[in-house]
């Protein structure tokens, strides 16, 4: 039975949102060890949002609840729903786009229900905050070990609004594209670094930013491009800011130079 929760949202922390999640949490299952991934997600970004829980969810043991609300449709028609992975792992959230990137990581759609069971809710769900009505005890029941069945219906068709792109190739290089910047200004690319065998650079807005293994690698100040914790190609400014540096966002196209 797992009792580890993770919790992602946009709701800040200037505001008793997230506390009131917990709370609804660990009035049903007071056992749970809650980790708060991020809380600042850029209100209402799902995409933003499916990126953060995609990167982090991979480092938990399986058998994790992974609890998500980033829910600009809240209230509207859109399915309350939970996710069971091929690796053993739970996601709860809005059937927005939200969890399936992570699910696909985490080994795939097992499969999934909509939370329809109101037995499993707060007695009373307010339509505008089922962060803590309704996500919040779904995933605490489950935590507790209720089977995934008991809260609803199975759930097809999941939302896939949106995907995060693939990378492909322009001539005889790995080409993609920049698909978030971090808090730090880091352009996270979606080029896996087991692509970058044999390349010396990462090209990107007409600069040639060389690829190394670390930080210390290049002076204070210097632009480098390296393996970052998600397994994927970033390019950084060791001590500043890419983005900032190269006037970068995402959706930016970037490629590999081979060594010559």
């Amino acid at each position: 039975m797992a009792h580890l929760l993770t919790f992602l949202s946009d709701f800040g922390t200037a505001d008793t949102y997230v506390g009131q999640v917990k709370g609804a949490v660990l009035a049903i299952c007071p056992d749970a060890a809650i980790v708060d991934l991020t809380h600042e997600v850029p209100r209402q970004d799902v995409r933003a949002g499916a990126f953060h829980l995609w990167a982090a969810a991979e480092a938990f043991a399986p058998g994790a609840v992974h609890l998500a609300v980033v829910d600009p449709g809240v209230g509207g028609p859109r399915r309350a729903i939970a996710i069971a992975t091929r690796r053993g792992d739970l996601l709860v959230g809005p059937d927005n786009g939200l969890l399936l990137p992570a699910a696909l990581r985490l080994g795939g759609v097992a499969g999934a229900v909509s939370l329809e069971e109101a037995a499993f809710f707060r007695p009373r769900v307010s339509a505008t905050f089922h962060g803590r009505d309704l996500f919040g005890p779904a995933a605490a029941h489950l935590l507790c070990g209720v089977a995934l069945a008991a809260l609803g219906p199975a759930a097809a068709g999941l939302a896939e609004p949106f995907s995060f792109p693939r990378p492909g190739q322009k001539g005889d290089r790995a080409a993609g594209e920049v698909i978030h910047v971090d808090g730090y200004g880091n352009l996270v690319t979606n080029l896996d670094a087991g692509l970058a065998a044999g390349a010396t650079a990462v090209r990107i807005r007409g600069r040639e930013i060389p690829l190394r293994r670390f930080y210390a690698e290049v002076d204070s100040g210097s632009l480098v491009a390296l393996a970052g914790s998600a397994g994927m190609l970033e390019v950084a400014v060791r001590d500043g800011d890419a983005a900032a540096a190269l006037e970068a966002r995402a959706g930016d196209a970037v490629e590999l130079v081979p060594g010559r």
